[in-house]
């Protein structure tokens, strides 16, 4: 009961782990089946496979499935090299990465807003919304998020750290108020910044922020207009397509990550988003 307690506080704080179990032994082994080993992302452990290289080994890979998102299974023979353990016998060693939901933030809690945190957390995501209006950042309004915040564009991220595997969709009520949170966005490390609009609102924001001293670099990292080209109309539809090029940028990281080609990129072609790989 322990590990999975600690399985729960770990998700709570936002971190990951991965669960090693013994599914099968042939011969002898110094831990039956059954027998759990809890890895956690910084490496430490709590149960016991039986100690030596062995419990080393399941660890080092803990760690891979952890980063992968994959479980894996693993064959062990009972030698001398597992630290002395010269049982003789044979286990096999499931691995089962526990990782939090991925986060996705919505600046602005309209129509479109309050559709997508829907769209999100259906898609397994945690979802926070921000709006600088109570009337609309309220439990009534946003049923399906995880967390409502209250809050000013401009300094919504102050004091909060985004890692690369954040979303961010901008859908704020004007110009001024995009910028705001355009701005204060790419003051994060989140892997997806998305904004709600058109292309000569895309154009305007883009040079404004090159006027005000941010890099190339840096303009390259925000998506507008944000979704796949699906003919949205609704905002129903809109998140669905917003949705979509989250959940396609998430794979392509991913695929990325496990040794596929060094980058991954959305890209969009005659109004088609796509992924474009390079080595």
């Amino acid at each position: 009961m322990e590990i999975y307690e600690e399985i729960v506080r770990l998700k709570k704080d936002g971190r990951s782990s991965a669960v090693a179990t013994i599914v099968q032994c042939i011969g002898s082994s110094p831990q039956k089946e059954g027998a759990k080993m809890l890895v956690r992302d910084d490496g430490s452990i709590a149960g016991t496979l039986g100690g030596g290289c062995l419990e080393a080994e399941v660890a080092q890979a803990a760690l891979m499935a952890i980063k992968d998102g994959r479980p894996q299974s693993i064959y062990f023979e009972l030698t001398e090299r597992h630290g002395g353990l010269v049982c003789g016998g044979k286990v096999m060693v499931y691995i089962e990465p526990v990782v939090p939901e991925p986060n996705l933030v919505i600046l602005g809690a309209g129509h479109v807003g309050r559709a997508l945190s829907k769209a999100a957390r259906f898609s397994g995501f945690r979802v926070t919304v921000v709006d600088d209006r109570d009337e609309f950042a309220n439990r009534e309004n946003l049923p399906d998020a995880n967390e409502i915040i209250v809050n000013d564009f401009e300094n919504v991220f102050s004091g909060v750290t985004l890692t690369r595997d954040s979303y961010i969709v901008i859908a704020t009520r004007g110009h001024n108020h995009d910028l705001d949170a355009l701005k204060a966005s790419l003051g994060t490390d989140a892997g997806y910044i998305g904004l709600l609009g058109s292309r000569r609102k895309r154009a305007l924001l883009f040079k404004t922020l090159s006027d005000e001293g941010f890099s190339k670099n840096d303009i390259d990292r925000v998506i507008i207009p944000v979704g796949l080209a699906i003919n949205s109309v609704t905002p129903e539809d809109i998140a669905i397509s917003i949705m979509a090029q989250i959940i396609l940028q998430r794979r392509a990281d991913a695929v990325s990550s496990n040794g596929g080609s060094s980058c991954s990129r959305l890209v969009e072609e005659n109004g088609t988003a796509k992924t474009a790989s390079c080595s």
